[in-house]
């Protein structure tokens, strides 16, 4: 089959081969069955890209992912990199993807199957049947904001600092990926910043507000402060539909929801782009878990991040809902049927590997299509 399917693997460093391995044979598996087609290339990124071309990420890598439909990335960074001077960190690979191809919204969602809901720190009965997404901001706020930076003072101690600021279009583009996630969804936002302290939440409040009145009315919203929001993830997360923040809380607070689950190993993320004049848009899928040193190439690490990662690619890069369904089921049934990595793995039972995840989640794909 002929494809515009346009997919560009970076693997990255540590357990990011293992884990982008696996999710490519679910690629493979549809080719091989016919059910779709992928034109896939694949690229170095991180410490990977580091030991080959001196930077983080080669300008011949931008330009594939920039033609690229959709990008799959494993992870990137680890010890042998980390007295790199901050600027040639394997982490500023992944940075500059996200800004040159301008992604702006990041969707994080916290699923807990019902297999693992015993995973969990928290008590079965407030995380079974969890279901939301968090959708941080990517490219604004105090990350990026101008003046920065660390300077000197004339008493000889030190001065950090750094700037939280949001314009009108920033906020409300990300609102509205948000607004649109939950028209599919349960038709609620929550929108989360301190705008009790911060004029940013102020502004960030008063444009999500417009937006949703002039737009979206047909879509719940409420308003929380992140510190309250932070406590109600761990005290009644299944009050949440979409939540919608800034690029600071959305990073502290999407780790948060992401423990909910049992495991990092088990969440997938998106970030995406505007859409273009075509209705398509630029887009990265990536595991939230890193590197990980400790466990590479020993085959230990949990795939199914990244093979939920693909899911996530195909339904919102190629609107293949149904074939993101089929990947989404076939792991569900691969942790009914048992399978266990060492991350999800309780006292006692047996644990697989990378690869025979892998063979679960193909198995129960074969079986499902």
């Amino acid at each position: 089959m002929a494809s515009n399917r346009k997919i560009l693997l970076l693997p990255g460093d540590g357990i990011g081969p293992e884990v982008t391995r696996q999710a490519a044979r679910v690629l493979e598996y549809f080719d091989k069955r016919r059910i779709a087609s992928f034109e896939v290339k694949e690229d170095l990124v991180g410490g990977a890209a580091i030991d080959k071309h001196g930077t983080p990420l080669s300008d011949a890598a931008m330009k594939a992912a920039l033609e690229a439909d959709a990008i799959l990335l494993g992870a990137v960074g680890g010890p042998k990199w980390d007295n790199l001077p901050f600027a040639q960190k394997p982490e500023r690979g992944l940075l500059r993807l996200r800004k040159d191809m301008q992604l702006f919204a990041n969707l994080r969602p916290a699923f807990v199957f019902a297999a693992l809901a015993d995973a969990s720190t928290l008590k079965r009965e407030v995380v079974e049947g969890l279901d939301m997404i968090i959708v941080r901001e990517l490219t604004g706020g105090v990350y990026f904001g101008e003046p920065r930076g660390i300077t000197n003072l004339p008493d000889g101690s030190r001065k950090g600092i750094n700037t939280q600021v949001y314009t009108t279009d920033e906020i409300v583009r990300v609102a509205r990926v948000g607004f649109e996630l939950a028209r599919k969804r349960g038709k609620r936002v929550c929108s989360v910043e301190k705008a009790n302290v911060m004029e940013a939440g102020v502004l960030w409040r008063e444009e999500v507000t417009k937006l949703h009145a002039a737009e979206y009315s047909d879509v719940q919203l409420s308003h929380m402060y992140a510190d309250n929001c932070a406590m109600q993830l761990v005290r009644n997360p299944k009050q949440f539909d979409v939540i919608v923040t800034d690029n600071l809380f959305g990073d502290i607070l999407s780790d948060c929801a992401a423990m909910l689950t049992g495991s990092l190993g088990m969440l997938p993320s998106a970030s995406l782009g505007a859409t273009d004049r075509n209705g398509r848009r630029k887009a990265l899928y990536e595991p939230v878990h890193g590197s990980a040193p400790d466990i590479t190439g020993k085959n230990l690490a949990n795939p199914l991040a990244s093979i939920l990662s693909l899911a996530m690619m195909l339904r919102y890069s190629f609107d293949m809902d149904n074939e993101a369904k089929l990947v989404e089921q076939a792991v569900a049934k691969a942790l009914a049927g048992g399978a266990r990595t060492g991350d999800i793995a309780q006292a006692g039972a047996s644990r697989i590997s990378t690869s025979e995840m892998g063979d679960r989640v193909l198995g129960e794909l074969q079986k499902l299509a």
